[in-house]
């Protein structure tokens, strides 16, 4: 190091995993998942790539660890929101519970492709669907319930949820040129394509993916489990 000069405070700072997996979350949320390399989170850490070896295994690794990343957040935002008192009140608290880790997700909107990318859930992501199971286990539904529950809901458990559909490529007026050469063929999807699709600051972790539209499809869930309980609840 020359004289006089000091030392970067990134280097300062001891490498831990935590903070390795914090600053990936970080560079994801800044420049995209895709920017998270092992040479980029180096540069972003400013250790050399080497360096990072002791922390985490791979990019896969790293993959892994920035859901738990997302995870910790998500518990955070939940645990605040308690447990019903009432079993009726199950549903207000899952929908509140579900919401909350929406929120996580709009924070770090590259979050959903990660997600969907592992093979194995962890133990953060399974925690957090147990207490799902218990506040639905304390409204009354049964275990075979449940299970169905959880396939209803999906990903939405989380807060998001996967699109059938993506845009050809982001720009309006080309897709809506593009949905019309094809309304000739497909003349009911091209139609409900050109009045509904979303081409504005409403689209938040996909094509047609706005809140309006994510509680619309998670209240119609909500509403139908509840017709599964007997009706003196």
């Amino acid at each position: 190091m020359t004289a006089g000069t000091e030392p970067d405070s990134k280097s300062r700072t001891p490498l831990s995993r935590d903070r390795v997996l914090r600053t990936a979350a970080a560079l994801a949320d800044r420049l995209g998942i895709d920017a998270v390399t092992m040479r980029g989170l180096a540069e972003e850490l400013g250790v050399e790539a080497m360096s990072l070896y002791h922390h985490v295994a791979n990019k896969e690794d790293v993959l892994d660890g920035v859901v738990d990343v997302v995870m910790s957040e998500i518990h955070e935002a939940v645990r605040d929101l308690g447990q019903p008192i009432e079993p009726a009140a199950w549903k207000t608290a899952l929908r509140a519970r579900i919401l909350a880790a929406r929120e996580v997700f709009l924070r770090h909107p590259w979050g959903p492709a990660v997600f969907q990318s592992r093979t194995e859930a962890p133990l953060s992501v399974l925690d957090y669907y147990d207490s799902v199971l218990a506040l639905m286990s304390a409204g009354g539904f049964s275990h075979q319930q449940t299970h169905h529950a959880l396939h209803a809901l999906g990903s939405r458990a989380l807060g998001f949820n996967q699109e059938l559909f993506t845009p050809p490529n982001g720009d309006p007026d080309q897709d809506a040129a593009a949905i019309q050469a094809m309304a000739g063929r497909l003349p009911h999807l091209a139609a409900m394509l050109l009045d509904a699709t979303h081409d504005g600051p409403d689209a938040t972790l996909g094509f047609c993916d706005d809140q309006t539209e994510f509680e619309f499809g998670l209240d119609l869930i909500l509403d139908g489990l509840e017709r599964l309980l007997p009706g003196d609840r």
